[in-house]
Formats: C-alpha cells, sequence, structure tokens
C-alpha cells in the first residue's frame, strides 16, 4: 500500500466510457503516465447504449452546428481506415413526400417561415438536397458515395414502405460496434503503459498541493487504495456533475442535461442492408437499421432524464412513440408485440439552456479548474464520432501542464485487430473459413466483425469445435471467454453479452447462468505489481 501511495501518475482519469479511454489512449501514446478507474465495467453507461452509427450528424444542420457536423464527417472515414472490423459503411434511405410536416421551432425552420411564410411546418425538397449536398461536401469526403435519388417503385427498399412514398434520397454514414470501440481503445491505452481498472469506484479525490490524492475501492474485494496524481481527468459521463460536486468538491458553476435515448430491437422488418432516416412533425428523427442479422434497431427518443443513478430503461410510453413514429411510414404496423429487446442510455450533455432535450447541443466542452492547486479537466457532452477529436482536444489542454508532451499521433492508427484494408472484411472471413474447417461463414463474420486480424489469436491452433473447449451456446466457446478475461478486462457474463458481443439475443437463461460461473472462477481482478 505504501508503495502505491508513493507513486505519482501523470493522469488519473475518472470513467471508462469512450471519452475517457479515448483520453487514455492518446495520453498514454504521448507518454504520460495513466491510471483509469471505471466504477462498472467499461462502456456500461452510455457507451454502449448509443444508435451504433459513426455520423455526421444530417439534423445537426438544421441548428447550424456547422462545426460539429464538419469535424464529424472528416472522423468517419479517419476512424473507418482505423477500425475496419467494427465500422464499416452504410447506406441511409430517406423518404419524402410533399405533404410531410416538420417541427417549425428549429432554427432552419424559424428562418425559413420568415422569408417564406406559406411554408411554415413543411421542409421542402430542395432544402433537404441542399443540406445532403452540404452533408456530401462538409468533411472533403474520399470513400463514401455520395447521395443519389431514389425511385421507390420495384426496388428492395420501397417495398417495406407506405405507397405514398415514392422517392427518397440516399446517402452514406457508418455504422460502429460502439462498446468494443471503448474496449479497443482502453486495450491499446493499456499496451501503450496505461493502468485499466475496472470495477473500481472514486471514493474521494483531494488536491494536496500540486497533486491529487485519489482514493479507490475495488467493489469485488473491497480493497482501498491511494493513487497521487498531477492532473485528474473528469470523464464521468453521466456522473460527471455528481463527481465535480462530491468527489473533488469543486466550486464549479459549468452544468449538465441528461438526456435520455432509448431504442427498441423487433424481429427483421425488412430484406436488405440498407438503413431507413425516417422525420417526424416533433423534430425527431428515428433511424431504421438492420440488425445482427436478424432483428432491427430503431431509435432514439430524447427525454431528460432526471438522476444519473436511476437506471435508464425505454419506458412503455417511449415504446409505444417508437412503434407509432415507424409505423407512420412503414406499410405494416410495428407493435410492441414486434419488441424482442430495448435498451436505453442516458446522454451528459453541456447544459447550454436549451428549450428541449431536442435541440440541446451534441458538441463536447472541456473546461480545466485549476482553481487551488492541481488541475482537473471536466468533460461534457460528446458524440461517439468525435471521440478522437475530443482526446485530441483534451490533450492541448493537458499539454499546458505538461509542457514536453508530443502532440497529435491517433489519426490513421489502427486499433488492435484493424490492421488490415478498409474493404478487407470478406477476405478476413473467408481466410478463416478457409483455414479452419469447423468454423461456417456466419460465426467466422462474427469474430471477423469483432475482433479483426486479431480472430486467429482466439482460434489459434484448433482443428475442431472440441479444441476450443466448452461450447456456451450461439458460437461462443471458452477460448473466447478466456480472452475476453484475460484480455478486454470483462468480469461477468453481461460484459460478455452485451457489451464485447451482442448474443444475449440469441442465448438462453440457462446458457448465460453457466456464462457467469464460468466467469466467475476465471476472470481475474486487476493484478496489482
Amino acid at each position: 500500500m505504501q508503495a502505491q501511495q508513493d507513486q505519482i501518475t501523470d493522469l488519473f482519469i475518472i470513467g471508462g466510457g469512450i471519452n475517457g479511454c479515448g483520453i487514455a489512449r492518446d495520453a498514454a501514446g504521448r507518454g504520460l503516465t495513466v491510471v483509469l478507474a471505471e466504477m462498472n465495467d467499461l462502456a456500461s453507461a452510455t457507451s454502449s447504449a448509443s444508435t451504433k452509427l459513426f455520423h455526421g450528424g444530417l439534423r445537426y444542420l438544421e441548428y447550424f452546428e456547422f462545426r460539429l457536423v464538419r469535424e464529424a464527417l472528416i472522423e468517419r472515414e479517419t476512424l473507418l481506415q482505423a477500425m475496419p472490423h467494427i465500422s464499416w459503411p452504410m447506406r441511409f434511405v430517406l423518404p419524402y413526400h410533399a405533404d410531410m410536416r416538420f417541427d417549425a421551432e428549429t432554427p432552419t425552420s424559424r428562418l425559413l417561415s420568415t422569408v417564406m411564410p406559406w411554408m411554415r411546418g413543411r421542409r421542402p425538397a430542395w432544402l433537404i438536397r441542399l443540406g445532403l449536398f452540404l452533408y456530401d461536401n462538409l468533411g472533403g469526403r474520399k470513400i463514401l458515395p455520395g447521395t443519389a435519388s431514389l425511385s421507390l417503385r420495384d426496388v428492395p427498399e420501397g417495398a417495406p414502405l407506405q405507397n405514398k412514398f415514392e422517392t427518397a434520397y440516399e446517402y452514406s454514414d457508418c455504422w460502429v460496434e460502439d462498446s468494443r470501440l471503448v474496449v479497443l481503445n482502453a486495450r491499446d491505452a493499456e499496451a501503450r503503459g496505461a493502468r485499466i481498472m475496472v470495477q473500481t469506484e472514486v471514493l474521494s479525490a483531494e488536491r494536496d498541493g500540486d497533486l491529487w490524492r485519489v482514493t479507490t475501492r475495488d467493489r469485488s474485494s473491497g480493497e482501498t487504495r491511494v493513487i497521487k496524481a498531477k492532473m485528474l481527468v473528469n470523464a464521468g459521463g453521466p456522473w460527471v456533475g455528481d463527481i465535480i460536486h462530491t468527489k473533488i468538491r469543486s466550486n464549479s458553476r459549468e452544468g449538465v442535461r441528461l438526456v435520455r435515448g432509448s431504442h427498441i430491437v423487433t424481429r427483421k422488418l425488412f430484406d436488405h442492408d440498407k438503413c431507413y432516416f425516417f422525420q417526424g412533425e416533433d423534430g425527431r428523427i428515428i433511424f431504421a437499421i438492420p440488425y445482427e442479422q436478424d432483428f432491427t434497431l430503431i431509435g432514439t427518443t430524447d427525454q431528460d432524464h432526471p438522476d444519473p443513478d436511476q437506471r435508464p430503461e425505454c419506458t412503455e410510453a417511449e415504446q409505444e412513440y417508437l412503434c407509432a413514429f415507424a409505423s407512420r411510414y412503414f406499410e405494416r404496423p410495428v407493435t410492441r408485440e414486434d419488441i424482442v429487446w430495448t435498451y436505453s442510455g442516458v446522454r451528459p450533455l453541456y447544459d447550454d439552456g436549451a428549450s428541449s432535450a431536442t435541440a440541446a447541443t451534441r458538441d463536447y466542452t472541456l473546461k480545466v479548474d485549476a482553481d487551488g492547486g492541481a488541475p482537473v479537466l471536466n468533460v461534457f457532452g460528446g458524440k461517439i464520432t468525435t471521440y478522437r477529436r475530443l482526446a485530441e482536444s483534451a490533450l492541448d489542454k493537458i499539454a499546458k501542464h505538461f509542457p514536453d508532451v508530443p502532440g497529435p499521433w491517433t489519426a490513421g492508427v489502427a486499433l488492435p485487430g484493424g490492421d488490415f484494408p478498409v474493404d478487407g472484411v470478406q477476405d478476413l472471413i473467408d481466410r478463416l473459413v478457409s483455414d479452419y474447417g469447423f468454423l461456417d461463414a456466419a460465426w467466422a463474420g462474427r469474430l471477423v466483425r469483432a475482433y479483426g486480424t486479431e480472430a486467429r489469436n482466439i482460434l489459434v491452433d484448433a482443428k475442431e469445435t472440441g479444441d476450443l473447449g466448452e461450447d456456451f451456446g450461439a458460437t461462443l466457446t471458452e477460448a473466447e471467454l478466456t480472452w475476453l478475461a484475460d484480455k478486454e478486462f470483462a468480469r461477468t457474463a453481461q460484459d460478455v453479452i452485451w457489451r464485447r458481443n451482442k448474443l444475449g439475443l440469441r442465448l438462453n437463461e440457462d446458457q448465460v447462468a453457466r456464462i457467469d460461473r464460468w466467469m466467475a472462477d476465471h476472470a481475474q481482478p486487476e493484478k496489482v505489481a
């Protein structure tokens, strides 16, 4: 214990979501010593509850958030090249009908109503085309195809939609496995020297002159530790405000607005691989996205959330809202009987005083507080698409307190398993099937989409399924569980089946219980030298 207390780390990061892990990776890669503490599992809150999209935020153009959209659009292609196993391009179909009505309170709608009052409540086709033109060109697109017009008659994309929708616009955005993105950033941070502690709660952080004294407790063993740090990074996500006031005890006047976003997963609603972008009269949009081969993901909502400690759930009202919203587009109504799973997350947005949760900014805000001694960086908001740029911006602010820190390095640097071309997924799958005769294309595809080139590190020299150890169902084997426990910080079945993959959609209660028993016997708490 005394040796631990005498060690001084450069950065102590609170929070194991995408912002915390992204900052940890960037900082460790620049030579800073880093300790990160996450009170639950990595990506256990907001970062595993997104709509799973790397996107520029088409609707944010209506709020004139051009800088945010441009940064996000540039990042799409930067990130595609660094993680082609867990992210990939998708085409989005935006159905249009001249009689559609929309929210009249966005900045764009108010401006249009002023100069063209007869258009109040309408979003004319030329305005949508203008928005998509900006979306195509703001970010200097190189990899993704541009916008096209689409006739919905006699094409698969039109088949599930109501007959009144005859035309659509089709544009590009990207999918991302959000929780795996967090884990891979944590793994890369650890490989570069960071110390990642899951199931570790920060009890308090006190300034001691030019240092922070951070007291932590391992939630598994109950062991407490004191770690000294030159700078604190508060990337607590929904708990960022709570950490400011109850852990750090700062008088910061910065506020956080908690906004709940809920999603439903239904049985498969259409037989093609494109997504739908649906526009609503309330100013909201939702996506309907092919999900895990056999399902459709629909979301999201925007509701203010009162308390970070109140577990976010997709309420019955939100389920009804999403079903009704989608049913205004699909020929066959979507009902709650179609739902097989729901999930909900809380976005910790910077409180900019917006009148509604929908209008609140999605941009990130970084604030350094050095009053009273050792500095702390508080992280508000952010989008998963811009996490890497947020980390770079955070390091810009951190570097003022560490003058010899090198400059940015993460752009284009592959995450673990992502060291192959953007269009190389099928080749990896084919070679796995060829080299491991017991794999079918679906199993090999799942492994490649999770682990990329590292899939072979799990399979090693297996000749048959039995060589991978116990079979837990849905192609999950003991060899993979060993990898997740040893390399990816997983401690429980829930960590495995909802955040390292989505096999929870396919496993029964008995299978999950077997996984939990195995993890309890094999997943090891952090080993401290």
